[in-house]
């Protein structure tokens, strides 16, 4: 019973009277904002989470998980695809030629990044095809110079299907004239949205037009390759790095992954989660400064308490105890509420903005200016656990100096004006 009298005190310092009026408001305050603190910190970074989530749906399913490069042409390409497709992780492969350029039409122009391939292996490493809402990658036809953009780009140059784009490339042809730029002419035959980047800056063409465009005679720069389990990309490209399941020489090639040529978007995602979290947790920071002023008035408030407290037997560790029961159940209070409101709104959220707008009759995400449309929300419990032991741990340190210096009062100076 004695080991439970500083919880069952702390606990009752609670409840304030009449006079202490000042000091429960402080706690209350300390409640509200270790509340609020932790609500924001769960919903941002479930709001983040659900982000890059999305991201790497949208844009995973249709950027190949690997590639494999070489600086020359790869003229037997049928034979090294025959190779890598023996790996177990991987699902399929394709060829392509990569290149950049710069796309007009009517006085407008935009940088592009240019990728030649066939359509009816291209289907097999990326969904492309799944996301095209007008024409298909079909029509992509050797000699006839088809191009398919994203959404985001036609809207940008106002194009329609059947228009005429002038693409220049950075090469030079020197001509009896003079010297001059090489630009070839290209009939849009499709456009496809998948709601992320690529949208803006992605063109496609068909591998024979690009082989010719670039000059890559019956080469291709390499292979894209699909494998079944997207973070294990990284993985399969080490194992073909090492030798495995390829005959040649593996120094002849580049190996890459997702994780390498995406992977600064989703760092950047990553950082900027980190950023956020650590300035949202100067909220319960505060809320802990306060539970600091609350304990700091209260000690002074009880000085005569703490005193009849001691000479009736109990030690200084016990009264330091009582303290930081008290300030840790004010912090403890307001991470529980916290964290089970915002749980809730994190889960919640997709459908409660959805609800507003519908009532207020106003598109917070317009499609015309951002890739994904909805607030998307993936709330993880390791990001829970995490708040919710940063803010406890903040709360118990709050409490030390304040309880070790209700320890340190000596009853016979507390008494002496009593």
């Amino acid at each position: 019973m004695t080991r439970l009298l500083p919880v069952f005190i702390g606990l009752r310092y609670l409840r304030a009277k009449r006079r202490m009026q000042f000091i429960s408001f402080v706690s209350a305050f300390s409640l509200l904002g270790m509340f609020l603190g932790v609500l924001a910190l769960i919903l941002v970074l479930s709001v983040m989470n659900g982000f890059d989530r999305e991201l790497k749906q949208r844009l995973l399913s249709v950027v190949p998980h690997g590639f494999i490069d070489t600086p020359e042409a790869l003229q037997n390409w049928q034979d090294l695809a025959a190779q890598v497709e023996r790996h177990p992780e991987v699902v399929s492969t394709a060829p392509y030629i990569e290149g950049f350029g710069l796309l007009g039409h009517d006085g407008g122009v935009q940088g592009v990044q240019l990728m030649g391939v066939l359509p009816e292996a291209q289907a097999d490493v990326s969904i492309l095809d799944e996301h095209m809402i007008v024409g298909e990658l079909s029509r992509l036809q050797p000699g006839e110079y088809g191009i398919v953009l994203g959404s985001l780009f036609v809207r940008h140059l106002r194009l329609n299907i059947g228009d005429k784009l002038m693409l220049t490339l950075p090469q030079l042809n020197i001509t009896p004239a003079g010297v001059f730029p090489r630009t070839k002419r290209f009939t849009l035959v499709g456009v496809f949205e998948v709601g992320a980047q690529v949208d803006q800056s992605l063109a496609l063409l068909h591998l024979r037009d690009a082989q010719k465009l670039f000059r890559f005679g019956q080469g291709v720069q390499g292979l894209q390759l699909k494998v079944g389990e997207i973070y294990q990309a990284a993985a399969v490209m080490d194992s073909f790095r090492r030798g495995d399941y390829i005959e040649q020489d593996t120094n002849l090639y580049t190996f890459k992954d997702w994780s390498q040529t995406q992977g600064s978007l989703f760092e950047a995602i990553k950082m900027e989660k980190m950023v956020i979290a650590a300035l949202l947790m100067i909220i319960v920071a505060v809320a802990a400064f306060n539970i600091i002023s609350s304990l700091v008035l209260m000690v002074a408030d009880k000085r005569s308490d703490i005193a009849v407290l001691r000479t009736m037997g109990l030690s200084g560790g016990q009264v330091m105890a009582i303290f930081m029961v008290q300030g840790s159940a004010v912090g403890f209070a307001g991470t529980f509420l916290g964290a089970l409101v915002g749980s809730l709104l994190a889960i919640k959220i997709d459908f409660i903005v959805a609800a507003l707008e519908k009532s207020l009759g106003l598109q917070i995400f317009d499609p015309n200016v951002y890739f994904i449309t909805h607030l998307p929300s993936h709330w993880l419990l390791s990001d829970v656990l995490f708040i919710c032991g940063m803010a406890m741990c903040l709360s118990v340190l709050a409490t030390i100096y304040p309880a070790w210096r209700a320890s340190q009062i000596q009853p016979a100076e507390a008494l002496r004006y009593e």
